[in-house]
């Protein structure tokens, strides 16, 4: 904008000089007799030869009382009152001059030279450059922008190959990938230095905590499979001093081994965890779901006398522990008896879900699981606000962990859906569902070996 103003003002700033050096030279260009006694004017050379005939300069020649002598062309347009300053008048730029002239007797008279050039010309001119210029800036700004989006997108590219490869870290979470190294020495070598150095460190400090993680999980397991020994032994003692003894000492023996045989289950339970954690797989072999959960529920019946459990058990075998098979069921079903009152039925199911699943259900018709304990459920030393067996908190997490380590998973919902306009304490029970794969009941001799469906009634009974 500055530059084309200022381009503009320079052409109609030429276009004014021309016009005055040409009106100024008129007066020495041309000769005049006056005869006083015809009162007629004679100009040489003729005006006509000094006016374009195309009507783009005017040349007139006045009285002293504005009456028109000479004019050219002929058909001049009227160009206003005479003026010694520019004006514009009907398209032209007129500017006017006096001439003092002498007469035979030497009489003097003033005439009035009027010169006037169109605009048209100059309008043209600066219409051209102004388009010139839009033009100009527009392709120039086409031709930067073009220029500053390859400049940026070349400059981009180390930042963007780092955030493709920062995601990707992000997403699989492996800290020893490395970066993309720029070749130009700048800021962005530098960040991507900078950055490939804290993932060295983290890659250094994420394996340190993995070798400190691993032994302390390797320690829990050969501790608490050192601990069993032990126990066991002090089990024994306490039994036959608890047998042999009388009143108050029988009574302290009792408290002694109800103490222990509950150590005993917690060193189990963290036993069975530790191995889940280090990885360690145990001998595995066809088991029937069915005939699991019926033991667990046989197992469970003292305890869960003011409950009623009711089984639809139906065959289905996978491969598995059945040592932790039988912790998983016993723990979902003992759960199921902790936090709901009495009276309350619990369904154990097992069966078939989705194509090669096997699946074992515990549900109750209880308060259900609070929503705030939801997302913490199934972790280590997490227990409900209702639970009244004086539990260490680790039951779920040991079913969850069972269940991965046999690839499968556990969810838990509700039992059932919430009615509407129910009220906030309503009964919506909790639903939990075991899913593992379900093996082969074909061996290599060919033959089924699956075992046959037994009704609850037989197993009980």
């Amino acid at each position: 904008m500055v530059i084309g103003s200022l381009t503009v003002d320079r052409i109609r700033t030429d276009f004014d000089n021309q016009v005055l050096a040409t009106a100024s030279e008129l007066p020495s260009q041309l000769a005049f007799r006056y005869d006083p006694t015809t009162g007629r004017l004679s100009v040489e050379p003729s005006l006509s030869k000094l006016a374009p005939s195309d009507g783009s300069a005017v040349i007139k020649i006045l009285s002293v009382s504005g009456a028109v002598l000479e004019q050219a062309p002929h058909r001049a347009p009227f160009l206003g009152v005479p003026r010694q300053t520019l004006q514009t008048v009907s398209g032209y730029r007129v500017i006017s001059h006096v001439v003092t002239l002498t007469s035979e007797g030497n009489q003097q008279g003033h005439l009035i030279i009027q010169y006037g050039r169109k605009l048209s010309e100059v309008n043209t001119t600066v219409a051209r450059v102004e388009l010139l210029l839009v033009v100009g800036v527009l392709a120039g700004a086409g031709l930067a922008l073009l220029a500053g989006m390859v400049i940026a997108r070349r400059a981009m590219a180390p930042i963007a190959q780092l955030r493709s490869r920062a995601e990707e870290i992000a997403r699989t979470r492996d800290p020893s990938l490395t970066l993309p190294q720029p070749r130009a020495d700048d800021e962005v070598g530098e960040l991507a230095n900078t950055l490939q150095g804290m993932l060295h460190e983290l890659d250094s400090a994420h394996a340190e905590t993995e070798a400190m993680l691993v032994r302390q999980r390797r320690f829990v397991a050969d501790a608490s499979h050192e601990l069993r020994t032990p126990l066991t032994s002090v089990l024994a003692n306490l039994e036959l001093l608890a047998e042999s003894l009388h009143g108050e000492e029988a009574e302290a023996a009792s408290s002694a081994l109800r103490s222990s045989r509950r150590m005993r289950r917690l060193v189990a339970d963290l036993l069975l965890l530790a191995r889940t954690d280090v990885g360690r797989i145990v001998k595995r072999e066809p088991v029937n779901l069915a005939q699991v959960a019926i033991e667990a529920a046989a197992e469970l019946g003292p305890v869960s006398e003011t409950h009623e459990i009711s089984l639809d058990a139906r065959p289905v075998v996978i491969s598995a522990s059945r040592d932790e098979m039988l912790r998983l069921a016993i723990n979902l079903i003992e759960n199921a008896v902790r936090h709901t009152p009495p009276g309350t039925e619990i369904r154990v199911i097992t069966g078939v879900g989705a194509p090669g699943r096997a699946q074992l259900v515990v549900e109750d018709d209880g308060p259900g699981v609070p929503d705030r304990l939801r997302e913490t459920l199934f972790e280590r030393f997490v227990r409900g606000a209702g639970d009244r067996g004086g539990s260490f908190g680790l039951g779920l997490a040991i079913v969850k962990a069972v269940a991965e380590s046999h690839g499968g998973s556990v969810e838990v919902s509700d039992t059932h859906a919430a009615a509407a306009g129910a009220g906030a304490g309503a009964a919506r029970g909790a639903r939990f569902v075991v899913s593992l794969p379900e093996a082969s009941d074909l061996h290599d001799d060919g033959q089924h070996h699956r075992p046959p469906s037994q009704t609850v009634v037989d197993q009980l009974s």
